[in-house]
């Protein structure tokens, strides 16, 4: 009951003492109500400031606060590690329900982006007042603005872009006057299929002088409710998806660029529900139609609950057992947790470690993390009796609670470095920091000094933090005459995750890829092999076909995260590729690796090889119902044929 729940920073103090984190960290209360309310995000400034934006008017309570509801900055001015300082930085009552924060510090003043549907917002501090004196619109979307499904967090990536997300119910992106966004695909972003379904990554440019973005590019789709994507220091993109509440299907995602993830039928929209052959035996698994060819595996199923904000910690701070890893907010089972990631052929595999829970309050709603430039970790909390359902059950206007929590070593006080923003070495360091508003600066006054930055930045280059290198490669490249130069020294790099960095950079800076692709092409590690059949998506080089067939020829016929690359890489150029593969392997098509490539197939002599398995004696009940499954995702007369030829095929039997 609202109305007798304690309230106020001495209840939030009591709370803290029972919560629970690993050994060697502790927790301490940043903020709490008044001062804060309702936290659905959070983003820490280069100065250690917690910006947060509210959402106390959500779904039938949108009218709690008429004045609108805020994106607000807590401070600590006394170094007692609690917030001592408020102020709204903007307030509108045209701003309601926000879901996303990105802080972006400038040298006078601050530019913010807000994420609350049915706009972002592009939010600016022009004088240094602290206040947003200029607001513009950089984004409208669709479906039902008041919804935790609909446009969520922006985040800077080492490449100079922005990334997003929406879930499914936001269903189109639009410019503000209403016009459909149309990506550098050439495709409408709207969910209705062919291809983008459902819940979507972007990745845009923002040109801030025009307050406009451009060139959007839409990444994965098919999701439910991805409420944030995180972007590594490498460019790989981490998400997790809410299930249709109660099927204990919670999903972690690493996303493979341009891929589909399975939360309804492909080609026709279905849900997870309706019948299908080879369907899974289990929910969780069914959920996302994992055994259709075409849907990219999940990283780690998590079960039942509620998934809100996520982060890569790429500090030091919070001690090697979560350095460098996802970290995770579930609002329904009230846990902080990590996923160490391994890799796992050409994907990745995880497990979960809690770093933050409460077992004695039930009103514990983690919603984002956000990581400090002290390398600490700061969570908010929506603090709620339920979430799921649209409900919100903390609804009194005057006593509405929100808390945000720091995790720490233990004895670690509250105390951000002080950035150096006028020098390049200044700016390095800075780039070297855990805390993205930080990044953010110096990657901007680096590459404002081009040439200037070029000898730091290429001693960056050979740190032996291959994560420090990938940054300074990518501002690198992006200094005009430098491109080819810093993407050949990443193709060059020990580490494949920096290999991988230059095959995105070639696509990204619109270099030729083959010549990358060819010196990659046979490389140890099936994760570079990955982004090379990726960077083969749509080219239109005569040289293409023979190698992705050298990638496929690679394929052990049991790595899912490959063979989905593969077939990425075939898009509209399937036909082409397929028949260079058939070339090369001749009469061995009975191998498990080349009935996978099969399977996965979507070229027009696929169906008439994929009759030919089902008609074969040796391929057992199980196996006929998969590869029968396949023929769903194949179009065109060959396909007939090939029905045709099977059908007959079996009443000549019978």
């Amino acid at each position: 009951n609202p109305s007798t729940k304690p309230y106020g920073i001495e209840a939030a103090k009591e709370l803290v003492k029972t919560m629970v984190t690993p050994a060697g960290l502790e927790v301490s209360l940043f903020a709490a109500e008044p001062m804060i309310q309702n936290p659905t995000n959070i983003d820490i400034d280069e100065r250690g400031r917690v910006w947060a934006v509210e959402a106390v008017n959500y779904r039938k309570y949108s009218n709690l606060r008429p004045a609108g509801d805020r994106v607000v900055v807590l401070e600590d001015t006394n170094g007692d590690g609690v917030a001592d300082k408020e102020t709204t930085f903007y307030q509108n009552p045209e701003l309601k329900w926000p879901l996303g924060i990105c802080v972006l510090p400038q040298e006078r003043g601050t530019k913010v982006i807000v994420s609350a549907a049915p706009w972002v917002w592009l939010l600016e501090d022009t004088t240094g007042s602290g206040k947003a004196d200029k607001a513009t619109k950089l984004f409208k979307v669709g479906g039902n603005p008041n919804h935790d499904h609909n446009v969520h967090a922006f985040s800077f990536g080492p490449d100079g872009k922005f990334y997003f997300n929406m879930g499914n119910e936001a269903q189109i992106l639009m410019t503000p006057d209403g016009e459909h966004v149309r990506d550098v695909a050439g495709n409408e972003v709207i969910s209705k299929g062919k291809p983008y379904r459902d819940g979507m990554v972007f990745r845009c440019d923002i040109d801030f002088a025009e307050g406009k973005a451009k060139n959007v590019e839409t990444l994965g789709w098919n999701f439910r409710n991805n409420y944030e994507v995180a972007v590594d220091s490498f460019g790989t993109l981490w998400q997790s998806d809410n299930d249709d509440d109660g099927n204990k299907a919670v999903r972690i995602n690493y996303v493979m660029e341009y891929g589909n993830y399975g939360f309804k039928d492909e080609m026709t929209g279905a849900g997870w529900q309706a019948k299908r052959t080879n369907m899974e035996e289990e929910i969780p698994k069914r959920h996302w139609h994992l055994n259709d060819p075409g849907v990219v595996p999940n990283l780690l199923q998590t079960g039942a609950g509620s998934p809100t904000g996520i982060l890569v910690n790429e500090g030091t701070t919070l001690g090697a057992q979560f350095s460098n890893q996802v970290i995770h907010c579930d609002a329904g089972p009230r846990v902080v947790r990590a996923y160490p990631v391994e890799n796992d052929g050409a994907g990745y595999k995880a497990t979960s470690v809690d770093i933050l829970t409460a077992p004695n309050e039930n009103w514990y709603r983690p919603s984002d993390v956000s990581i400090a430039p002290d390398g600490s970790l700061f969570v908010a909390d929506w603090f709620d009796p339920g979430v799921g359902g649209h409900g919100m059950g903390d609804n009194d206007a005057e006593h509405i609670r929100g808390r945000i929590y720091r995790v720490a070593p233990k004895g670690m006080k509250l105390s951000p470095p002080k950035a150096d923003f006028s020098t390049v070495a200044g700016n390095i360091a800075a780039l070297e920091s855990p805390n993205k508003a930080t990044q953010y600066v110096a990657w901007q006054k680096l590459h404002a000094m081009g040439v200037k930055a070029e000898p730091e930045l290429a001693k960056l280059a050979k740190n032996p933090n291959p994560r420090f290198r990938a940054r300074a490669l990518q501002l690198l490249a992006h200094h005009q005459g430098g491109e080819q130069k810093y993407v050949n020294a990443a193709r060059d790099d020990n580490d494949p995750n920096v290999r991988i960095v230059a095959l995105r950079l070639a696509r990204e800076l619109h270099l030729d890829v083959i010549p990358l692709v060819k010196a990659l092409v046979k490389d140890a590690s099936p994760q570079v092999r990955r982004e090379c059949a990726l960077a083969l998506r749509h080219s239109e080089s005569a040289e293409a076909p023979a190698l992705w067939t050298q990638l496929a020829l690679q394929h052990d016929g049991h790595d899912r995260w490959y063979l989905e690359a593969l077939g990425i890489g075939a898009d509209g150029n399937e036909a082409k590729y397929f028949d260079a593969w058939l070339a090369a392997i001749g009469s061995n098509l009975d191998t498990p690796a080349a009935r996978d490539i099969i399977w996965r197939s979507r070229a027009p002599k696929a169906p008439a090889l994929l009759v030919k398995i089902i008609g074969d004696a040796k391929t057992s009940e199980t196996e006929r119902a998969r590869y029968i499954r396949a023929l769903d995702f194949i179009t065109g007369p060959e396909k007939d044929a090939a029905l045709l030829e099977m059908v007959t095929g079996a009443l000549d039997k019978k």
